[in-house]
């Protein structure tokens, strides 16, 4: 059986290294599955890139509904572990997976028929309508299995197991670029797939992941004796789920609407803006990676020190991941402005689509100290068993700022598109700043040790 973490009396910093320094790293190779796939993309051609710039927040709402299930997970069985009630945690692993594989059903079944008009609207067409609907149809097939296994990582996050979804993490990536090329040129029996091809890869990639990672939650104390009752449905545990869970992947939803609303407004500019921003926050991805490292590093931490009572470790630990946030995003910020156009050119020699890419990343990384005050501060919350100030903040950022600035600079003002750029810049500083606000405030609240 394999042992977990000690987050209620070893010093935070080591806790915050031996979590978010895995997780990390592993998320850098899923980055790079994605990095990988837009420049297999780009063989085909750049509208190909488009295509799979457009289906990218669809994607992302069915991440972010697996993934925020596994942060309320995370929170509640860490609360449970930290009261030192395994029972209960036990129940919250077991239910979760029930309640993922129900709502996995539901987001197929709404996305295959929803996905076409979405893409419409975000005036796709002809062959580019065409390359987006050839990835996504197949990406909808695996549904289950990135909701599955958001939750199993929760799991094991809550017991301080970073390192079991950074093996599949990496392993997956590895894998993806060999069969990235087979499926999409085919080679003896296997047939050339396009799109499809790509999509199918990371299908096949999820499914071996899914395998594994029900093999690692099964060698913990949360599923020693497994019986087919434990799985029903119930309606106190599918409750406090949703209501942890829910948020958390309403927040990250508003992230994939922001996506769609962004890329509609880029769209006016033309397909090269589009594909120019596909590319680029891919990119960008690669330097935030840490923030993430630690959002699941302080979630953990912060979920299990809140059910043991102990708010001087959840304010230390939200210090510390601040301090180690800005430190590294500071150095992130320097190599992307300095390497923007080298890093574009590495995915297109498009010559439009490079040059919009790059005054993209020079502004962008004003931004990226904002995503490590934003994020850690969410994350502290959710392990307070505080998740609905993410939703809140979540459509200020991602939906009702940019509407409203866009919209002016766009339509009122007819700005070129890089106003664009420097209204993410507002919008994510005013973000937050008011993140850190309402989480130092909450932090004063909290009741002396138990």
């Amino acid at each position: 059986m394999s042992a977990r973490l000690d987050f209620i009396q070893a010093p935070i910093p080591l806790l915050i290294r031996q979590l978010a320094i895995p997780t990390s790293v592993g998320f850098f190779f899923n980055t790079m599955f994605n990095v990988v796939d837009t420049w297999y993309a780009g063989m085909i051609s750049t509208l190909a890139q488009a295509g799979l710039a457009i289906s990218f927040p669809v994607f992302f709402i069915i991440l972010s509904v697996g993934m925020g299930i596994g942060t309320g997970t995370t929170a509640l069985i860490a609360n449970a572990l930290g009261r030192r009630n395994v029972r209960e945690a036990r129940m919250y692993a077991r239910q979760a997976l029930t309640f993922g594989f129900l709502i996995s059903l539901v987001l197929s079944l709404v996305g295959y028929l929803v996905v076409p008009y979405l893409f419409r609207f975000m005036n796709a067409s002809g062959e580019y309508l065409q390359l987006a609907l050839d990835y996504m149809n197949v990406i909808l097939l695996s549904t289950v299995t990135f909701l599955l296994n958001g939750i199993l990582n929760g799991i094991l996050s809550s017991r301080g197991d970073a390192r079991s979804y950074r093996n599949i993490l990496v392993a997956g990536s590895i894998v993806n670029v060999g069969l990235d090329p087979l499926l999409m040129f085919g080679w003896g029996p296997i047939p050339a797939m396009g799109m499809q091809g790509i999509a199918l890869a990371t299908v096949i990639v999820q499914a071996a992941g899914l395998v594994y990672m029900g093999y690692r939650v099964r060698r913990t104390e949360l599923f020693i004796r497994i019986r087919p009752l434990y799985f029903l449905p119930r309606k106190e545990y599918f409750k406090e789920i949703a209501q942890q869970g829910f948020p958390a992947s309403l927040n990250m939803m508003t992230i994939a609407i922001g996506i769609f609303i962004i890329t509609w407004f880029i769209s006016g500019y033309g397909n090269d803006g589009v594909a120019a921003y596909g590319i680029a926050t891919r990119i960008e991805q690669i330097a935030l990676l840490p923030t993430i490292g630690l959002n699941i590093a302080v979630l953990a931490i912060v979920g299990q020190n809140f059910g043991a009572g102990h708010p001087e470790r959840i304010k230390e630990a939200y210090r510390k991941s601040l301090k180690y946030g800005v430190i590294i995003m500071s150095v992130g910020m320097i190599w992307v402005f300095l390497l923007s156009d080298l890093l574009m050119q590495l995915f297109t020699d498009d010559a439009p689509v490079v040059g919009i890419g790059a005054t993209y990343l020079k502004i962008a990384v004003l931004i990226f100290n904002s995503y490590v005050l934003l994020n850690i501060s969410v994350a502290v919350l959710q392990g307070m068993k505080k998740p609905m100030f993410a939703v809140w903040i979540g459509l200020f950022r991602q939906v009702l700022m940019p509407v409203i600035l866009f919209g002016i600079f766009t339509w009122m003002l007819q700005f070129q598109l890089t106003a664009i750029w420097w209204g993410l810049v507002v919008i994510n500083w005013s973000a937050a700043l008011i993140s850190v606000a309402f989480t130092s405030k909450k932090l004063r609240r909290l009741p002396a040790s138990s």
